[in-house]
Parts: structure tokens; C-alpha cells; sequence
């Protein structure tokens, strides 16, 4: 089993060539594809990229900055493994998890995996409060409204079957592409699996870029996709 690795960047240099290192060292065990986007970066990120060549596989540079789902979309016309899964150009999900993720793939066949931050005993940095309790508010709007029960609808590792995630169409340029990929995921008949991850999170000080106005957006998409007519 192949599984693609889409790293969306923008401004990392500070952690780029770490990550690109830890989810290097995954591939004694895995077969991986490292898929870099970059979403026109103004710092060193860039330049620190290109000097690690044999870390990655493909490396694509966008001329404007658009955010996060566009870096995705652009990925996904590269993508050649059987499975998808988004790895943040930060150090706050560790590519150590990749087996959890995986192991209900084996085990059950599963289309579709989230990694959820509120599930399991591992070591989690303490999350924003404010953060946590809008996570948690959406997760359980959505599991109320898809019938799925999630817990971390916002969480940045999921790993999801190809041919299903490049029927979704997706359309969402920002961090609304975390909910846009959720809600179209839970209209398929698919198989849903959650395993508990650990998580690092990071301060704003430290390059933290989601922001409450973000929450409130994901709130009105939830709402738009969820009564939005199916493309896929």
C-alpha cells in the first residue's frame, strides 16, 4: 500500500526540515510519496526545502498565496498512492502516528481516518481553551447532523482513500477545507474510522495561524455543505 503525503506549506522555516525528516524516517517501514506545496512563502522556508531534495518526491511552488485548501487541490493532481493523508509543515502532528492512522486500514479496510487529539492516552500539549471548546462544539454539531460520531472534526491528520478523496470536488481555498472534506466525506456511504493521536500544539507566537474568525467560518460551512447538493 502506497500512501501520499501532502505537506502544505507556508512560512515554516523554522520547522520545515524537521518534519520533512520525521516523516522521512517513516519510510524504513511504509511506502511513501512526499508531495511539498507551497503556498508562495515569503521567508527561508523555500530555500530550506530545495536543500533537502532527497526528502521529498515532489515539490510545487504557487506564484500567490491562497491558503491551505488551495496548497491541498494543487497537491492532489500529483498524487499517485492508493491513500491521501495531510501532514502539517509544523511540528504538531508527529509522523510517528502514521501507524496508528493506518492500522484500521489493515485491520478493517477503512476509507477514511481521522486522528483525533481528544482520544487516547497520549501526551498532548494544552490547547488554547477558547480553541478546544469550539472543537469540541463542532465536532458534536457535525456528529449530530451526519449521524457519525466524531470528535475532532478539525484535526490535521486524516488519511482517506484516493479514488474518494479526488471525487470531492473540493473547492474551499482556506482552512474551511478541513470542514468542506468532512462534510462531503460523511455523505458517502464510507467507512469511518478514529484512533487517538498525540499533538503538540502551538502557541500564535510560536506560528500558530488558525484564529476564531476561523471557527466561525467552519460554523457557516458546516451549514452550507451539509444542504449543498452532491457533485461527487
Amino acid at each position: 500500500m502506497k500512501i501520499s503525503i501532502i505537506i502544505p506549506v507556508y512560512n515554516e522555516e523554522r520547522y520545515i526540515e524537521q518534519v520533512l525528516k520525521n516523516v522521512n524516517d517513516q519510510k524504513k517501514n511504509l511506502e511513501l510519496e512526499v508531495i511539498i506545496s507551497d503556498d508562495n512563502s515569503r521567508d527561508k522556508t523555500l530555500e530550506i526545502i530545495e536543500k533537502n531534495k532527497n526528502l521529498y518526491d515532489v515539490l510545487i511552488k504557487s506564484e500567490m498565496n491562497k491558503g491551505k485548501g488551495s496548497a491541498i487541490k494543487k497537491a492532489m493532481e500529483y498524487v499517485t498512492g492508493d491513500y491521501v493523508l495531510i501532514q502539517d509543515a509544523d511540528l504538531e502532528y508527529d509522523p510517528k502516528d502514521y501507524y496508528k492512522l493506518i492500522d484500521p486500514i489493515k485491520k478493517f479496510n477503512a476509507d477514511v481516518v481521522y486522528g483525533s487529539r481528544f482520544k487516547g492516552s497520549e501526551a498532548k500539549r494544552i490547547l488554547y481553551f477558547k480553541n478546544r471548546v469550539a472543537n469540541y462544539f463542532l465536532s458534536f454539531l457535525v456528529s449530530i447532523l451526519t449521524n457519525i460520531n466524531f470528535s475532532d472534526v478539525e484535526t490535521g491528520y486524516k488519511i482517506i482513500k484516493t479514488k474518494e478523496f479526488k471525487r470531492l470536488r473540493l473547492q474551499e481555498n482556506s482552512f474551511a477545507i478541513e470542514i468542506e472534506i468532512t462534510m462531503k466525506l460523511a455523505k458517502k456511504k464510507l467507512k469511518f474510522y478514529e484512533v487517538g493521536i498525540s499533538y503538540n500544539g502551538r502557541t500564535f507566537e510560536e506560528g500558530k495561524k488558525i484564529k476564531m474568525i476561523d471557527g466561525f467560518i467552519a460554523l457557516f460551512k458546516i451549514f452550507y455543505y451539509l444542504f449543498k447538493r452532491n457533485e461527487s
